[in-house]
């Protein structure tokens, strides 16, 4: 099949997530291949990942040692059942994730997407309280521009209207707190930030903590809020005020683990163990879709019971604990401690910083976000004021077409152009794509004509 006639057929029969199909009605895209940090369209041109794939590929595309272990596991099973039973990969991959995961989290239940296993991490901590006969404790507390997912319950203590408003009648009621922005702080004192969200968060557990379940919060840095950091001690003060008030934490790691960060889990970088912690993306290096929810040993033991006793957390999918995701996943981890992976991302995350401060000095870079190789770049009309661009005139958007053209793919989020390369890319790649980013932040937003100076690819 030609690759006109593969776009008509993509305009006329799909319906892409996140995406106004005028759009892609437009500017179509259809991806034939990958090898390494790049990706291939049905026209032969040649992308960077600049976003690793919806941020969540680690080794680049055909990784030789994944590729081998879903053959190898194919030539058993492909999948069956985790209700009532296991299976070895599941088994095996369990106790490789708790050796690595913060000091007491032990039990690990799986899924297949991040927004499932929020749902899962709702549903245990809204139970647990009912099995313990604190029906009372029912209500959770989330952070403004908070995202965990799109289903029903992940929405409910998500809070990013342009996302979740049009589904308000549907969603239950959290209490929300201020999630530290220090770029539009009117001090832009991280400290100041820090200590009045954590104020509040405080005041709203005195007064509520014997309704309260759990609080839920991204691990370190907001993702599609914003790439919004967290400054530091924010997260340590949380875990101390859900301990102070006996109220559970649940931490949101499906973007920033697996060494996304620089640590294997974000929630190293200030030593916190949470009571529940949801993963997925990078945990089969981007190749098939698992995720799992963690949770301590008093969670899990609030279960156990006779049967009669209705304490059973009657939750699953079909397929969870599949032999192929977590074949993978065993294989990914390998290669995590085979080459180094999060302590070369650490590295390499100093010099990524180096680069990235050549784009603080354009007129239309408000600010830039980086922890690890999670990177977000704020573009804003007015330097000075912080003023942003009008929402109608699309400005993160028209950079990703921009750079699309320049040979790199990512997706903004607003005016907050997303960077988040493959965790193996090396120092030369992540030149060369801050070298487009800049160019193409140059040429929408100063309205340049400069010529493209290389194709990807060349040295």
């Amino acid at each position: 099949m030609n690759s006109v006639d593969l776009i008509e057929k993509s305009k006329r029969y799909l319906w892409l997530p996140f995406t106004q199909m005028m759009d892609y009605d437009e500017n179509p895209l259809i991806i034939e291949s990958g090898e390494g940090i790049k990706l291939k369209d049905i026209n032969g041109k040649e992308y960077y990942d600049g976003f690793s794939s919806l941020w969540l590929n680690v080794h680049g595309h055909r990784k030789k040692e994944l590729d081998n272990a879903i053959k190898e596991q194919l030539g058993k099973i492909a999948h069956s059942t985790l209700l009532g039973m296991t299976n070895v990969p599941a088994t095996e991959l369990a106790e490789k994730l708790i050796k690595i995961t913060p000091e007491g989290l032990t039990r690990v239940f799986y899924s297949d997407s991040g927004a499932e296993a929020v749902e899962i991490a709702i549903k245990m901590s809204f139970q647990y309280w009912q099995n313990l006969g604190r029906a009372n404790k029912r209500k959770f507390v989330t952070m403004t521009n908070g995202y965990h997912g799109d289903t029903i319950g992940a929405i409910s203590v998500g809070s990013i209207d342009l996302f979740h408003q049009v589904y308000g009648s549907l969603m239950f009621e959290t209490y929300k707190v201020p999630f530290p922005y220090v770029y539009r702080h009117p001090s832009g004192d991280p400290v100041q930030t820090r200590d009045e969200s954590l104020a509040q968060l405080e005041s709203l557990l005195k007064d509520h903590h014997e309704e309260i379940a759990a609080v839920i919060v991204e691990s370190m840095m907001q993702g599609a809020g914003g790439m919004i950091l967290m400054p530091d001690g924010f997260l340590s003060g949380i875990r101390e005020l859900c301990t102070k008030y006996n109220v559970l934490l649940i931490l949101d790691e499906v973007a920033t683990g697996f060494g996304r960060t620089g640590k294997m889990f974000a929630c190293e970088h200030e030593g916190v163990t949470p009571d529940l912690m949801t993963v997925g993306k990078g945990i089969t290096g981007g190749y098939l879709p698992i995720a799992v929810t963690f949770t301590t040993e008093e969670i899990y033991q609030a279960f156990y019971d006779h049967y009669e006793n209705m304490k059973t957390f009657f939750h699953g999918h079909s397929y969870t604990g599949n032999q192929l995701g977590c074949a993978v996943a065993l294989a990914n981890l390998d290669l995590f401690q085979k080459e180094d992976i999060v302590n070369q991302v650490k590295r390499k995350s100093v010099y990524l910083k180096q680069l990235l401060s050549e784009l603080k000095s354009l007129s239309h870079v408000g600010d830039i976000r980086q922890l690890g190789f999670m990177v977000g770049i704020e573009l804003v009309k007015d330097k000075t004021t912080k003023e942003p661009f009008p929402f109608e005139a699309r400005t993160g958007y028209h950079v990703t077409l921009k750079l699309r053209e320049l040979g790199m793919l990512t997706r903004p989020l607003g005016d907050v152009i997303v960077f988040m390369p493959p965790l193996a890319s090396t120092e030369q790649e992540l030149k060369e794509m801050v070298h487009l980013l800049k160019k193409a932040i140059v040429l929408v937003t100063e309205k340049e004509e400069e010529p493209v100076e290389y194709e990807v690819g060349r040295r």
